[in-house]
């Protein structure tokens, strides 16, 4: 298969803010693993209220300064969601779902769909198994996929743990691998929408 290109600028959720704005509805956009707060940010610049999570103090930081209308909230995503977040309609996690092993991961997409309303839309990025750039080769084996990239663990998808991952209860409306120029290198994702459908 034939990774496609993205802009250089990484402008990914431009073409999918319709679909989130009205998904959201008047609800805010959770986003999991906001880093300094990039995708914050274009997110609030549509209007959207976002809550926002990641487990770096210095990045919640940078993200609070950058983007002052949203909340933030410094905690690790696989502590249970805030009770606000009941019923949201649509979920950013843009390269925050890879550092977990596989039952930590399944969990995780199944807590994300537990907290949304029917019709409500997962936007995520996943590692690709073609990401040499960024640890998908070269490292210590944890467990298939999974590698101890500088100290940290790290997953790596291919396309049938992609689809493992959103078979039950998930409808995709698009899934597809490319490489982005988000950093210093290319690096190589999954982009994937699924609506939860049960």
């Amino acid at each position: 298969m034939r990774l496609e290109p993205a802009s250089r600028t990484d402008r990914w959720l431009e073409p999918w803010l319709p679909l989130v704005t009205e998904r959201a509805g008047v609800g805010p956009v959770l986003e999991l693993g906001c880093g300094s707060g990039k995708d914050t940010a274009v997110l609030a610049s549509a209007g959207l209220h976002v809550v926002a999570i990641d487990a770096s103090a210095e990045a919640v930081a940078a993200a609070k300064d950058a983007v002052p209308d949203a909340t933030f909230l410094c905690r690790d995503i696989r502590a249970p969601f805030p009770a606000c977040l009941a019923e949201v309609g649509a979920v950013i996690a843009s390269l925050s779902l890879h550092y977990f092993s596989w039952p930590e991961t399944a969990g995780l997409v199944e807590r994300i769909r537990s907290c949304m309303r029917h019709g409500g839309v997962l936007l995520c990025r996943l590692n690709s198994t073609r990401d040499h750039n960024y640890g998908a080769s070269g490292y210590p084996v944890i467990s298939e996929g999974y590698f101890l990239v500088e100290g940290s663990p790290k997953r790596f998808f291919d396309e049938r743990n992609v689809a493992d991952l959103f078979a039950t209860g998930w409808r995709t409306l698009s899934c597809r691998e490319q490489v982005i120029d988000r950093y210093a290198l290319p690096k190589a994702v999954w982009e994937v929408v699924v609506e939860r459908d049960t």
